[in-house]
């Protein structure tokens, strides 16, 4: 690259990671914080709590790049011309790819990098988040529940014991289980102890309480019950992996045996050309910021800023690609508009940038919608004084 192309280059690289870290942060911030339960309910160390939300990051990354992207395209683009600097590239006789050829090659290199984060890492660190949570709560009884304070094990189920002693026994053991509709049951228990499997609360010298729903309450004495736990171990020690979890293999490949496939089929035709087509976000996004602000405007002309432009365009074609990737997954003859959507609209702002064509210049409602602001900036705005000086 020449040295006009490294500086546009660098201006928009600097840009983009402005726009991308901060948002970035919290919306990795938020995803953390939905998670919080992992210590609070299961115990686990700080260590593994930052560990999670290590993996959570780069899954992320992917849907947060082409925005940023745009921001610093239009950003830049739009900096220089505010200072005339795309008016002196312009008179000097530079040619056009002089600014193209940077901000496509970098909108290239993204392209790729967001097509092996969302195919090949992100699916790992899906799974790994899981595996975590998974493991976390797979001896939940045993390891986890604090002293004298109940737990909610599940919907239905509560747990408290007063001590916990070497070799799994628990003291002083209190349960509420209320997931059967028909009755509500509740065990008091001197001692207790959940055997080696996992599978099963064995209780020593207590009760338990039966309450119907017309409230009768019966109440029965044992010297040992086993409360079972298998369907809650295997729930909480086994993850579940879905469409968004699955790598790309698995994807074009998909073992119809698998029970979430056969639940699920239209989710993960849905992941499979969701994949494929938006990966390409960053290239079509920036081809579109292009024809917005890569030409030298005058600063008397009403108009947008371009990055409101370029946003809004951007969000629109986000958010119809991914209802167009949602019919895709229930017919195959609607396939072709997953792909048509962000294809299309790259190859309709290339066509514009070849021919120098600007929509904007021709187009009534961002006129109108410019006058209009300017007219509202001009009644509400600071006034001028007789004197020049302004009035508060």
């Amino acid at each position: 690259m020449k040295l006009l192309e490294h500086y546009i280059l660098r201006r928009t690289v600097q840009m983009f990671l402005t726009a991308l870290l901060p948002v970035l942060a919290i919306i990795w911030t938020t995803q953390v914080l939905a998670r919080i339960n992992l210590v609070t309910d299961s115990g686990q160390s700080v260590g593994s709590f930052m560990k999670l939300a290590t993996f959570i990051l780069p899954t992320i990354i992917p849907a947060v790049l082409p925005f940023a992207l745009v921001i610093g395209i239009t950003q830049t683009l739009t900096a220089m011309n505010n200072d005339s600097e795309l008016a002196v590239i312009d008179a000097a006789g530079a040619p056009r790819h002089t600014i193209l050829r940077p901000i496509l090659s970098l909108a290239a290199i993204l392209a790729v990098f967001s097509f092996l984060m969302t195919n090949f890492v992100e699916p790992k660190l899906r799974v790994g988040v899981r595996e975590m949570i998974a493991a976390a709560y797979a001896d939940l009884l045993s390891t986890v529940i604090e002293e004298k304070s109940f737990r909610r094990i599940e919907d239905g189920l509560y747990v408290q014991i007063s001590e916990r002693l070497s070799g799994r026994v628990l003291k002083g053991l209190f349960v509420a289980d209320s997931r059967d509709p028909n009755y509500e049951l509740i065990y008091y228990a001197r001692e207790g102890a959940v055997d080696e499997s996992g599978s099963a609360l064995v209780m020593k010298d207590g009760e338990v309480q039966r309450k119907a729903p017309n409230g009768e309450v019966s109440i029965v004495r044992f010297d040992s019950y086993s409360f079972d736990l298998s369907d809650f171990s295997q729930s909480r020690g086994q993850a579940r992996l879905h469409a968004g979890d699955r790598d790309l293999g698995f994807l074009l490949n998909p073992d119809q045996n698998d029970p979430d496939v056969q639940r699920n089929a239209k989710d993960y035709r849905s992941e499979l050309h969701r994949r494929m087509s938006t990966w390409t976000f960053p290239f079509v996004f920036a081809l579109m910021s292009l024809v917005i602000c890569s030409d030298a405007r005058s600063h008397r002309e009403a108009r947008l800023h371009p990055m409101a432009i370029a946003l809004t365009l951007s969000l629109a074609l986000f958010w119809l690609s991914n209802y167009t990737v949602e019919l895709a997954g229930t017919s195959a003859a609607l396939v072709p508009l997953a792909y048509l959507v962000p294809l299309g609209s790259g190859a309709a702002a290339a066509v514009m940038l070849a021919r120098k064509r600007h929509p904007h210049k021709t187009s009534a409602l961002t006129t109108v919608l410019a006058e209009q602001w300017s007219a509202v900036m001009r009644r509400f705005g600071p006034k001028s004084d007789a004197t020049g000086g302004g009035t508060p």
